[in-house]
């Protein structure tokens, strides 16, 4: 098969054939449809301080993908041939305290597709079949391959309930526009979105944002005026925070209102100074930190907010043959894309 293989510790990826995988006892072999490009990818792309610390060559990348189980192993029950899959990127244990206490989202001992085994950047990729996802054949496959990182907005939008609340999203990624539109069909009041990027703030009003605001242009001090002005200086109900810049975080701490919540999603680059008193304690308000997606609840709620009406369209800027993996991760690294589809 074809695959895109990290094959050496340096930047960029190889296009070359290796052999078809094969799967074992609880195993099942897919043929990828579409599988989508993420920041981590990127990061093993670019062979940045986190890759070279993280990926051990050679490894076919990718964990963002849907396709259709051809060949199953002998004790696989869950899937049957011709099935239209995505997948759960994260491998749980099923031992540690988190698994059986129903945390299995937080395993200590979990392995990533595309990071720790062979990934999703391949015509065939081989899974367990506890991670596969039965998908509605009525779901476009760019569609369906984005189901894993649209969970992890599912999660960081929804681990409070935001029916008729002021939500601030802080940063226009591809995770923070899908958690806009998340936050949209779940019958938020208000959207309030800010990055530097006017063509993701352009998306983000695609996607059903009220506000947009700009900090490179307007300036940290118009923008916490502006959301005063339009929470009638209470401030949000919820601030998601998706992109893990310094500055980012803070606003997000100080446009929620006393007793809010704030949702950390976005990966600072190093270790972030915050002031504790000012920002968290004397407001009481509620933090949580977001990795990955509850197993398996947030993919049966995406599975309903999908049904509901959920618009990702706007999201999905772009679709290429697997051959141009390069002039995707280009456009990744430029910030001109929301999310980016490879077809094998």
């Amino acid at each position: 098969m074809r695959a895109l293989i990290k094959i050496a510790p340096q930047p960029g990826l190889t296009l070359t054939t290796c052999p078809d995988p094969a799967p074992g006892p609880s195993d099942a072999v897919v043929r990828v449809k579409a599988t989508s490009l993420c920041g981590t990818d990127a990061h093993i792309y670019n062979w940045d301080t986190w890759a070279h610390s993280r990926i051990h060559p050679p490894r076919i990348i990718g964990h963002e993908m849907c396709g259709e189980v051809v060949e199953i192993g002998s004790d696989v029950t869950l899937v049957k041939l011709g099935d239209y899959v995505a997948a759960e990127s994260h491998l749980t244990c099923g031992e540690c305290f988190q698994c059986r206490t129903g945390q299995a989202h937080v395993c200590r001992n979990y392995r990533i597709l595309g990071v720790d085994r062979n990934g999703s950047f391949a015509e065939y990729v081989v899974l367990p079949e506890s991670v596969l996802w039965k998908t509605s054949p009525s779901v476009p496959p760019e569609f369906a391959s984005v189901q894993e990182p649209l969970g992890n907005a599912v999660d960081a939008a929804l681990v409070e309930d935001l029916t008729g609340h002021t939500v601030l999203i802080t940063g226009c990624g591809p995770t923070g526009l899908f958690a806009a539109a998340v936050a949209r069909t779940a019958g938020a009041a208000t959207i309030i979105a800010s990055d530097i990027s006017e063509y993701r703030l352009a998306l983000a009003k695609q996607v059903g944002v009220d506000h947009v605001l700009n900090p490179g242009i307007d300036g940290p001090d118009r923008i916490a005026e502006a959301i005063r002005e339009m929470t009638s200086g209470e401030g949000v109900d919820a601030s998601l925070e998706m992109s893990g810049n310094p500055d980012a975080l803070h606003q997000a701490f100080r446009a929620v209102k006393n007793g809010g919540r704030v949702t950390l999603f976005g990966i600072p680059t190093g270790p972030i100074t915050c002031d504790l008193a000012n920002e968290i304690i004397f407001k009481g308000i509620r933090v949580y930190g977001i990795t990955g997606r509850r197993l398996f609840s947030t993919w049966y709620r995406l599975g309903g907010l999908l049904k509901a009406g959920l618009n990702i369209k706007p999201i999905v800027t772009h679709t290429m043959p697997m051959h141009d993996f390069a002039r995707g991760f280009e456009l990744i690294n430029s910030g001109r894309c929301g999310k980016i589809v490879l077809f094998p």
